[in-house]
């Protein structure tokens, strides 16, 4: 039977159980997992794991799951983004269905065996360490900046040869002063006739917010102040999705441990957190609270946070917004899949319809990035592919404007779209940019 009465749900993450990481019951979870989505197949045209996957049994000699080796079940789990759009949109077997399939968490739980094994990637791991590469890559901007800008034929050549990343590949610009540190000097004083006077809010700072792009950081903060919020910007540590990706989940608890503390007594005083990056948001709301299920740091975190676009809404409803200028545009919203996967609704699209005349339009569809995974040779080629109906829904109608929840997602899908020949705009910037524009801030 497809489908279940019950509202779809996950289970906490036994991470810490010797059990979880046995491989011969990991394996034949695999395979019954597999077999399942053999005989369902709707999510053929998600990330190249299915694909992969319904290749290689229709291939196989009997054309079952049990056909499969052990490369090949690893080439499956190796194709996976984590986006989590097949829990979220496709699969009718999630829990609680009696077949229990929780796929992109199985996907992780081979990516645990393998890091508790030493077996995950030199590079994987030290492009997880974003707070330290963050900082260095801040203090040697502009030499970092040049090497690792595409098109530069003498450095990124010798950049793919020792690191594995595609030269083709987007690889986000360090700002010379990471955002937390402008802080004291560009956090305007909250509005006193903003409807939400009184309201407090932390900025929370992602790695890629922080130390690459503060373009979005810097429209929030003026869109609340001019609300009325009271805002302040912190950066306590990376959220450690990175490590999330790699099955590093003794890291990823640790980060959950450490940055909830932080924001603990911030959170007993009243403040709202905003994370200005989806993932983050993703990991803080959904992820630690299965890592560390019994944490009650974690759990009050979780209750308090709230994604940017969601939180403008959110605002808007509670307390009415300052009023916003009429902005005649077309815009093409980009449904980012770690925004998606937070069970909200599409919020970047009731935000922008709060502009008076101006016409957002959504796509729903993978950039094919999927954090890391889409700098590397291997998957470079993977993620265009997978980002083409994307970049394609998003130029159809020639939008004024393109934007896109994920920070990562915008670059690539520039670089997709110019791959198909189509127009790529200048900047894919977040939503709440469009807003801030509105406002004339």
């Amino acid at each position: 039977m497809e489908g279940s009465l019950g509202a779809p749900t996950r289970h906490s993450i036994p991470w810490q159980d010797d059990g979880w990481y046995d491989e011969t019951a990991l394996e034949a979870e695999l395979r019954r997992v597999f077999d399942i989505c053999h005989g369902c197949r709707r999510c053929f045209n998600l990330c190249d794991s299915f694909p992969i996957l319904f290749d290689a049994i229709d291939e196989s000699a009997n054309e079952e799951v049990d056909d499969l080796n052990a490369g090949q079940l690893k080439a499956v789990v190796d194709g996976c983004t984590l986006c989590d759009m097949c829990f979220m949109t496709k699969c009718p077997y999630v829990p609680p269905h009696s077949f229990d399939l929780d796929f992109p968490h199985l996907m992780l739980r081979h990516r645990a065996v393998e890091n508790r094994k030493g077996q995950t990637g030199f590079m994987d791991r030290q492009l997880a360490e974003m707070d330290r590469n963050g900082r260095i890559g801040s203090m040697a901007a502009g030499l970092a900046n040049w090497a690792t800008r595409e098109g530069n034929g003498v450095t990124r050549p010798a950049i793919e040869a020792v690191t594995g990343i595609d030269r083709r590949a987007h690889l986000p610009a360090f700002l010379e002063t990471p955002l937390v540190n402008k802080a004291a000097g560009i956090v305007p004083p909250p509005n006193p006739d903003g409807p939400a006077f009184g309201k407090r809010a932390v900025v929370y700072a992602g790695c890629h917010d922080n130390f690459n792009d503060d373009t979005p950081g810097l429209a929030l903060i003026k869109v609340l102040a001019h609300n009325g919020v009271e805002v302040r910007i912190e950066h306590p540590d990376c959220c450690a999705m990175p490590k999330f990706e790699n099955g590093d989940l003794a890291g990823v608890a640790s980060a959950a441990q450490r940055i909830s503390a932080f924001f603990a007594p911030l959170v007993e005083q009243g403040w709202d957190v905003v994370p200005l990056t989806t993932s983050c948001a993703l990991m803080l709301k959904f992820e630690w609270p299965l890592i560390e299920p019994e944490n009650q740091a974690v759990k009050l975190l979780s209750q308090h946070t709230f994604d940017v676009s969601e939180y403008v809404v959110a605002l808007g409803k509670a307390n009415g917004l300052a009023p916003i200028p009429a902005m005649p545009a077309s815009i093409a919203v980009h449904f980012a899949c770690h925004a998606r996967a937070q069970n909200m609704g599409p919020k970047a699209m009731e935000m922008l319809r709060l502009i008076p005349e101006a016409k957002p339009a959504l796509t729903d569809r993978c950039s094919g990035h999927g954090g890391k995974w889409g700098i590397f040779k291997e998957n470079f080629d993977r993620a265009v592919k997978i980002g083409r109906p994307a970049a394609r829904n998003l130029t159809k109608d020639q939008p004024d404007l393109i934007v896109s929840e994920c920070p990562l997602a915008g670059p690539h899908l520039k670089q997709v779209i110019a791959s198909t020949g189509g127009s790529a705009p200048e900047r894919i910037g977040h939503p709440i940019e469009v807003l801030a524009k509105a406002y004339g801030l």
